[in-house]
């Protein structure tokens, strides 16, 4: 054999089997600890004091103009998403459901506010599809909520989720 034949032979024969082996439960907690301090910084952005900085009304009216919902509406949804979410995420608490919201607030950033920072917002994409997909996995809450309930990962296959009555 070959240098080259060896190394294609280690590569796929046992590097990439044992690889797709491996779990990826920390690179799950990992994009929901980056992907939610993403948001919650954005969010903090947003406020002063208690309440929405006066910025974030006039950066939503004039910056970010977004069509078919009024700026003040716009303002109060996007800084309640970005710090509800992004604790959901933290938390590991309706992972799937928390990743769509900022799949579906990340699409709406990148049609019609910033279209220019696709490279930003796919990454962002790509990360969210994969909790919505994977879900939280065993480093969170909801994994914690479904062995309590019966249901970890041994009764599971990778396409259920804890709370299917499968």
């Amino acid at each position: 054999m070959t240098p080259m034949t060896n190394l294609l032979d280690t590569y796929y024969g046992r590097l990439c089997p044992w690889l797709e082996r491996r779990s990826l439960d920390l690179v799950l907690a990992l994009m929901r600890l980056i992907l939610g301090a993403v948001f919650f910084l954005s969010a903090l952005t947003k406020v002063e004091g208690f309440g929405i900085a006066d910025s974030t009304f006039f950066l939503f009216e004039h910056e970010y103009a977004l069509p078919l919902i009024s700026p003040v509406l716009a303002a109060y949804l996007a800084t309640l998403a970005e710090f509800s979410l992004s604790l959901l995420l933290w938390a590991g608490l309706a992972t799937r459901l928390a990743a769509l919201g900022l799949l579906i607030m990340t699409l709406v950033i990148q049609t019609f506010v910033y279209p220019e920072a696709w490279v930003t917002h796919g990454l962002w994409a790509a990360s969210l599809a994969t909790l919505i997909l994977r879900g939280g996995g065993c480093l969170s809450l909801e994994w914690l909520l479904c062995r309590m309930k019966g249901k970890g990962r041994e009764s599971m296959t990778p396409q259920q989720d804890c709370v299917d009555d499968a």
